[in-house]
């Protein structure tokens, strides 16, 4: 087990501290009195922080407590301490405690008030989470994709037959969301190109936008378009809920998407297991859990392939041997992704030096004593990925992109390689991201060669990690 260090930056202490008390007073309250109650808790936690230190030993690492959310927060990172460092990652702590909780539920269900139960699967608990998760399980586990490893493909293909074939300078990272979001579309809500898709793009644009806005219900904010857009999709899932089961009901659907996998799912007497509202909400976590963060991975593949020609060649070798041994337009089979595993490897080490997902936030369920520190029962606990990822007690020199490292080797230790989270919360959508990777990049290497059109290789965070400039590059066909 390792230390933590904790920690988050105070400037955005007095802004999450503000917005929390403007929220809790309503919409008529001034900002101002917001940001009086964020001085307050600063205040509070300050002299919590200072009991804290009186209370612990000097070896252990420094602790921070903080609101988010209306809740006494932990914000946590391996041991950095012994180099005398303090999380890097504090930034991207601080903006997720802008948008955890409260207003993260606003945006994703158009709610105005902190339900007293929710039917998302990453705010249920007990037998309510295993009903949900085991009913997505049971359509993303391998068994069943292993079947729409073609409508995949079928998405892949027409794509990069309108968005790539043809031009000399395209931008990866837009183009790889409009990809990964058009096969969310077909395998899991089962909706085919169209106006209802049009406006499911244009409406979940608006949705992502809000998602990390400052949340403040203003006309025109990108806090408030995004709201009025969650409305308008929750609309159109619930009119598609509908749809699929009287098709269900009428027996004139074979089409097994998602939506229509939920609603086969029924109990001894027959009845619905997963309500409408459940499907609508785990759907909209869905669209944003598996839409930038498939986009993201594939996108920095592609940098990663343009900037080291021996990974390319051995990734190419290893796909164009696959397709030599499939007659002329066949689609990939599941056997064809098991032999995929050089290419996998190298995603999985470009997971681990570039989590798309920077961490995520438990509840604990009693008093629990660690390193010296008593963590009381109903706070939240935020880990972080990269401070995990970057520990070199777990991976030999963890600045060093290093494929082999996932290769015939001792199983690395249960929750030190976390893209997806660990334990009985661990993302669903896991293998789902796999195969649509996988799938998309075998396209990729053989039919096109590109190089960066910048050699900018910064990153921004948006708040995940992203390529600076959406990702530049030249393309030629094969």
């Amino acid at each position: 087990m390792h230390d933590f260090c904790f920690t988050i930056p105070y400037g955005l202490l007095v802004v999450s501290g503000g917005i929390i008390g403007y929220a809790k007073k309503g919409s008529t309250a001034s900002l101002a009195g917001g940001l009086g109650t964020g001085l307050l808790l600063i205040l509070a936690g300050y002299l919590s922080l200072q009991a804290f230190h009186k209370r612990k030993n000097s070896y252990f690492s420094l602790i921070l407590e903080t609101a988010c959310a209306a809740m006494l927060t932990l914000v946590m990172g391996q041991r950095y301490m012994k180099t005398s460092k303090i999380m890097p990652a504090g930034i991207v702590a601080g903006i997720s405690v802008l948008m955890t909780g409260f207003y993260l539920y606003k945006i994703a269900t158009g709610g105005n008030h902190i339900p007293a139960k929710t039917e998302c699967l990453s705010e249920l608990s007990g037998e309510d989470h295993k009903r949900v998760r085991s009913a997505l399980a049971s359509f993303l586990k391998p068994e069943c994709l292993k079947l729409y490893i073609g409508k995949m493909e079928e998405e892949v293909r027409r794509h990069l037959e309108i968005h790539w074939n043809g031009k000399q300078n395209i931008t990866v990272l837009p183009l790889m969301k409009t990809l990964t979001f058009n096969i969310i579309c077909t395998l899991l809500f089962g909706v085919e190109r169209g106006a209802r898709r049009d406006k499911l793009v244009r409406y979940f644009q608006e949705i992502l936008e809000g998602l990390w806005s400052i949340p403040v219900n203003f006309p025109f904010t990108r806090f408030n378009r995004g709201l009025k857009a969650s409305a308008k999709v929750q609309n159109i899932l619930k009119d598609l809920v509908r749809e699929k089961r009287d098709e269900l009901k009428k027996a004139a659907s074979s089409h097994q998407d998602l939506i229509t996998s939920l609603l086969n799912i029924r109990g001894e007497d027959d009845r619905e297991l997963v309500s409408e509202d459940e499907i609508v909400h785990n759907i909209m976590l869905i669209m944003v859990a598996g839409h930038d963060t498939s986009a993201v991975l594939i996108s920095f593949i592609v940098r990663l392939l343009a900037n080291d020609p021996a990974i390319y060649a051995a990734i190419l070798k290893e796909q164009e041997e696959i397709k030599k041994s499939k007659p002329s337009g066949a689609f990939l089979t599941w056997e064809d992704i098991a032999k995929m595993k050089y290419t996998w490897r190298v995603a999985m080490e470009t997971l681990r030096m570039i989590p798309p997902v920077f961490g995520g936030f438990r509840k604990t369920l009693k008093d629990i004593e660690y390193e010296g520190y008593l963590i009381p029962k109903g706070w939240q606990v935020f880990w972080v990925t990269s401070m995990t990822h970057m520990d070199d007690e777990i991976f030999q020199e963890p600045s060093k992109f290093d494929p082999s490292r996932f290769e015939n080797q001792a199983p690395i230790p249960p929750y030190c390689y976390i893209p997806f989270g660990g334990g009985p919360r661990m993302c669903p959508g896991y293998e789902f991201a796999r195969i649509e990777t996988l799938v998309t990049v075998h396209y990729l290497v053989n039919q096109f060669t590109w190089k960066l059109c910048c050699n900018d290789n910064s990153i921004r965070r948006d708040p995940i990690p992203v390529p600076a400039q959406g990702l530049p590059i030249q393309i030629w066909s094969k």
